[in-house]
């Protein structure tokens, strides 16, 4: 496809990536008023992410391997249809439960939108002219989450829309998108004759770290750390896992394509992105929560204070991307992306309820740098190394790793957060003479307005000053990505789609 083609396919899809991200940050910063109106819990908070992240995750090697079998502007237009359906289902949820179902649902769906237009856009352009284009991307993806916490608030606070329509948006856009789609992408699919989907491999793999996650949600509250269930579910899910290894050592056409994740730089991509994915999802998950109840702002004016976050992804990216087209080398900006990443977080770690907002806006614009600078430029590292025949299952396999980071890491500082909270408001109504077992208010509700005003100081500041602490773990976490870039070999991307 020429410039021109390729342009009028990428706006189509370049929609229909900003909705699947738009999706996730809409909904960010009014989930503390959805979950309050819906008398949820901070646990039931951290699952209405961690269903979307996991079912996105372990549905996202699927998606990528038949993306390698079948028509990728089919199995685009499939998932437009999954995510149009689960989007209405969540905006008519009655509870927590119900919300939870139906945005694992939605998952699936986010994940087949977010692998399948890397993989079309991978097919129609080569890796050093990718550059330019992820540009967009980044673009794209920073106008969502820029504009997603704005406009989350401006729904939630306006009466006559309400939350609800968080996840009714999603909707019109992504109609125009597929009929977009459906009129301009027009690809030379390769058919085989022979096509196999690895669907044993693909439910070890998703059962394995299901079984994980739930681990992580519950030890600590309703189990210790060491007792039988914590034996039995590490147990089960890591020989699940080991399965699902000799699984996709065996089968011919694997989920995980090993032999390339065994490669050195596929191989340190991959932990590089499991660790940004790891440090970024978790730690901007709670941003909206930190300043809506930690400091007593609304959602529009959270979405606002999230800017800084997002415009450092917006220009880092479209930056970066244009000098690795420029140039065809792609390490030195990853390695400067991570190392700013950490440093951001390490900033943020130091925040409470009353520290300066120059002083988090700060943190979160070096956060934003460190993300645009480095993520899309994992993915290039990895796709830059394989033929067109297998960019649908390597595409896959970095998506897989990053989201199962983004999952692994809501869960366990979503885990780390509701414990210290519950500690910190035990010792704050310990001191006002009040039980925190007699207390209906004790944080087991997010309904921070239905509380006495002392009572709602005390849970503010808990949930203000707790936040540091799982700023502090993702730093620690982005140090790994550090370490992993460092590795990388110094290569210059090809000039051809194929090798």
């Amino acid at each position: 496809m020429d410039h021109r083609h390729v342009l009028r396919a990428l706006s189509g899809l370049l929609i229909v990536l900003f909705v699947a991200m738009i999706s996730s940050t809409v909904v960010s910063v009014a989930l503390p008023k959805i979950i309050g109106s819906l008398n949820g819990t901070q646990s039931q908070y951290t699952w209405v992410v961690t269903a979307t992240l996991l079912a996105s995750t372990a549905s996202t090697p699927i998606w990528g391997k038949l993306a390698d079998l079948f028509s990728k502007k089919l199995l685009l237009q499939i998932s437009i249809g999954i995510f149009v359906i689960s989007s209405i289902a969540c905006g008519f949820a009655q509870s927590t439960e119900q919300l939870i179902a139906f945005r694992a649902v939605q998952g699936l769906g986010m994940g087949a939108l977010q692998v399948l237009v890397q993989v079309i856009i991978a097919a129609m352009i080569s890796p050093k002219e990718r550059g330019r284009y992820n540009g967009y991307l980044g673009g794209v993806m920073a106008v969502a989450t820029v504009g997603g916490p704005l406009l989350g608030g401006f729904i939630t606070d306006t009466s006559w829309l309400g939350w609800r329509w968080c996840f009714f948006i999603a909707v019109p856009f992504t109609l125009v998108a597929l009929v977009m789609l459906t009129r301009t992408l027009h690809l030379d699919e390769i058919r085989r004759s022979e096509t196999k989907v690895d669907y044993l491999g693909a439910s070890l793999i998703a059962a394995g770290v299901s079984l994980l996650l739930l681990w992580v949600t519950f030890v600590g509250n309703d189990f210790d750390w060491i007792s039988w269930q914590t034996l039995a579910m590490v147990g089960a899910g890591a020989l699940i896992l080991v399965a699902a290894v000799v699984v996709e050592n065996r089968v011919a056409e694997p989920v995980v394509p090993l032999h390339v994740v065994r490669r050195r730089d596929p191989a340190l991509a991959i932990v590089a992105s499991l660790a940004v994915g790891m440090a970024m999802f978790g730690g901007a998950v709670f941003l909206g929560q930190y300043f809506q109840i930690g400091r007593g702002y609304s959602p529009t004016e959270a979405g606002l204070l999230t800017i800084p976050l997002m415009f450092g992804v917006l220009v880092s990216s479209t930056v970066a991307g244009r000098l690795v087209s420029r140039t065809g080398k792609v390490k030195p900006y990853i390695i400067v992306g991570v190392v700013v990443l950490t440093l951001g977080f390490l900033g943020l770690s130091t925040i409470d309820h009353e520290t300066s907002l120059v002083l988090v806006s700060a943190g979160m614009l070096a956060v934003g740098v460190g993300v645009g600078m480095s993520m899309q430029n994992l993915v290039l590292v990895l796709q830059n190394t394989v033929p067109l025949g297998e960019l649908g299952a390597a595409s896959g396999a970095i998506t897989f790793f990053r989201s199962l980071g983004g999952t692994i890491g809501v869960s366990v500082l979503g885990a780390v957060l509701a414990n210290q909270v519950a500690t910190k408001i035990a010792d704050g109504l310990a001191k006002l003479g009040i039980d925190p077992a007699a207390s209906s208010s004790g944080g087991s509700t997010l309904d921070i307005a239905a509380m006495p005003p002392q009572i709602q100081e005390v849970v503010r500041a808990a949930y203000g000053d707790a936040t540091g602490s799982i700023f502090l773990i993702s730093a620690a976490i982005a140090v790994v990505g550090v370490v992993a870039a460092l590795f990388l070999t110094p290569t210059k991307l090809r000039d051809s789609v194929d090798l």
